[in-house]
């Protein structure tokens, strides 16, 4: 069996080995979104793979969406080059349960993949006709939070941000300059609304991407880069909007483990590959079954009915409670210290030190008695229901091949915000 379109004809050989294939016309569907695209992600990453792919995928399937999902990718294009489009957008979640069960799902919502590159006239003209259509409701960015930064570690601009602010909107070099230029071209295609949503897992995402569309536009405006009207266009909320989300997903770097069960079932071309600016990729992505996306109401031009898909979907206040939940008290914490402890004792997996009953007793101990008194219960989310599910079911789930050297990088950045809000309630 082979990945790709023709590989899948024979829907019947992979069901026979576990798959669960896409249940829809996805031609008729490619057609569709072409004509018609209502939301384009940027970031081509697994977290995408494993998540926002998954959720479109639930609503072709029931009908409750009649276009696909276009992804685009402005950092890493090999990604896009050597792993998507090798097998024709298709890819495969492994999502492995902590009962021991590995759930198999063919991914193919993907309908559309292109580079986000100014210098390449074919796949930015593609670009700026989605973001010209009136149809498109929603642009999303997992892009890390570097990637909303225009500056360096000492604060100085960098290169391609400074001379994309002093070049305009013709042909940008840095990815939120590429990002605003298409923004512009929807401006200029009669103002029309669109709704900007950051699903990184950082405090505030949406502002800091508001921040850097506004830092371009300021700048393009006052040097005549571009029309007076566009920053107004930028900072009316019934045109432009920047919603604030909470993403919860656990997806580590593919897994050689999770690769050799899929090589069991006669799968072709599954090989991995590390691109030039070291991305790992593989045609799989391997998650846990845990997700959570709280998002902010805030879409001016109607949005995917994601909240079919278990999506929720509120006001900004409690996006920040839930957000402060998760980051401040119930989860971040305890994987944080799980992360250091496992890095000094020879530790390769996280879920390996629950088993450790010093460990164990320490995590409980700075989630039920030191966070759980002072945390603000957001209302949608039960804050010891997602403790007892980060601790009993997620942590410990021993087919997750989460390492706590991952989870430990930037530790130095991370202490403030994971333990200072409980110290200071």
């Amino acid at each position: 069996m082979r990945l790709d379109r023709q590989g899948l004809t024979d829907t019947a050989a992979w069901k026979r080995a576990g798959y669960h294939v896409p249940d829809y016309d996805r031609d008729a569907m490619t057609e569709a979104t072409k004509q018609n695209p209502a939301w384009i992600h940027f970031g081509a990453g697994n977290i995408f793979r494993a998540f926002q792919a998954n959720l479109m995928q639930q609503l072709m399937e029931t009908g409750k969406s009649e276009t696909g999902l276009i992804v685009a990718e402005g950092f890493d294009y090999e990604i896009i080059e050597k792993m998507y489009r090798p097998h024709d957008d298709y890819s495969i979640l492994v999502t492995l349960k902590s009962s021991g069960e590995v759930e198999k799902t063919v991914i193919g919502s993907i309908v559309e993949s292109l580079i986000l590159d100014s210098e390449n006239d074919s796949e930015f003209s593609r670009l700026q006709e989605i973001f010209a259509a009136p149809s498109l409701q929603m642009a999303s960015f997992t892009i890390t939070e570097k990637g909303y930064s225009l500056v360096d570690g000492r604060g100085d601009m960098l290169p391609a941000v400074k001379r994309d602010l002093e070049d305009g909107p013709q042909r940008p070099e840095s990815y939120l300059g590429k990002v605003c230029a298409l923004v512009y071209t929807r401006y200029l295609h009669g103002r029309l609304p669109l709704a900007l949503v950051s699903m990184d897992n950082c405090s505030h995402n949406g502002d800091k991407l508001k921040a850097a569309v506004l830092a371009f536009a300021e700048e393009w405006t006052k040097s005549g880069k571009a029309e007076q009207g566009f920053l107004d266009y930028v900072n009316d909320s019934d045109c432009l909007s920047f919603p604030w989300s909470m993403i919860d997903k656990i997806t580590p770097r593919p897994d050689p483990k999770v690769e050799a069960i899929l090589e069991a079932d006669h799968i072709e071309g599954l090989e991995q590959a590390v691109t030039s600016k070291n991305t790992w990729v593989a045609p799989f992505v391997n998650a846990e079954e845990c997700q959570y996306l709280v998002i902010e109401d805030a879409f001016p031009n109607g949005r995917p009915a994601l909240a079919e898909t278990g999506v929720i979907f509120t006001e900004r206040a409690t996006v920040d409670k839930v957000e402060k939940m998760k980051v401040c008290t119930c989860l971040n914490p305890l994987h944080t210290t799980l992360a250091v402890f496992g890095c000094l004792l020879g530790y390769e997996l996280i879920s390996e030190e629950m088993k450790n009953p010093a460990l164990k007793a320490l995590v409980e101990r700075i989630g039920y008695q030191e966070g759980l008194p002072v945390v603000v219960n957001p209302g949608i989310l039960d804050p010891k229901q997602f403790i007892d599910e980060v601790l009993g079911l997620r942590i410990p789930n021993p087919f997750m091949p989460d390492t706590p050297q991952r989870i430990a990088t930037d530790t130095s950045q991370k202490l403030s915000i994971r333990f200072g809000e409980t110290i200071k309630a």
